[in-house]
């Protein structure tokens, strides 16, 4: 669920961003998206957990009394396994619905914004207001799936040891000599989970889809 909505909200400035006339913006939000979805997500959970150690490490040899001085930073770059997997992620996903969210928005045709302006709303009323109301029911169903993926993805956090319902069932497997039956049900308990999930963006879609009947 954290993972889901830093997805969102990444997923919105990332757009926002590609949409911007800002070439900064721009750059940046097109790079970011252009680096996670080229690089694979098992390699981004092992870059932000071996890694940024590494780059922490460095900086304290170049700064003296760096993790004290700049104890949030090193916060950062410090992160448990569990805070990890969720960044992860976060970062990939909001990467992937960056390009659902630019689509949404860009669906709404321009005459509502005009429309919007012409009583004197500002940019980001209309925004508020006016658009988004409207991508909210293009956006909701790939949303949805990318929900539905993460949650099946999030078995690869395991490999860094976050205790998460892969890493239980290969636990118990190995200690009781049953690794067939235990990944049997924790396929089992993902394929549930997937079969909720799909019952509560149906039921989510049809009523978004009430204005259009």
């Amino acid at each position: 669920m954290v993972s889901i909505i830093g997805a969102v909200f990444l997923a919105f400035l990332s757009a926002l961003g590609r949409l911007s006339r800002n070439p900064i913006a721009y750059g940046a939000a097109t790079f970011y998206v252009s680096l996670i979805r080229g690089t694979p997500l098992i390699v981004q959970i092992f870059i932000l957990y071996f890694g940024l150690p590494q780059i922490n490490q460095q900086l304290s040899k170049l700064i003296p009394n760096f993790e004290q001085q700049f104890s949030l930073i090193s916060g950062l770059l410090l992160l448990p396994a569990l805070p990890t997997g969720i960044l992860a992620l976060a970062l990939n996903y909001g990467a992937y619905m960056t390009e659902v969210f630019r689509a949404g928005i860009q669906s709404i045709s321009k005459g509502q914004t005009e429309a919007a302006r012409a009583l004197g709303m500002t940019p980001s009323q209309t925004m508020w207001r006016i658009v988004l109301p409207q991508a909210v029911r293009v956006i909701i169903p790939p949303v949805g799936n990318d929900f539905i993926a993460m949650t099946k993805d999030s078995a690869l956090v395991s490999v860094i040891g976050v205790q998460e319902l892969l890493w239980r069932a290969q636990k118990v497997g190995v200690q009781y000599f049953h690794s067939m039956e235990t990944l049997l049900v924790a396929a089992g308990i993902y394929w549930i989970v997937t079969i909720l999930l799909q019952a509560v963006q149906s039921r989510i879609e049809t009523r978004l889809a009430r204005g259009d009947r």
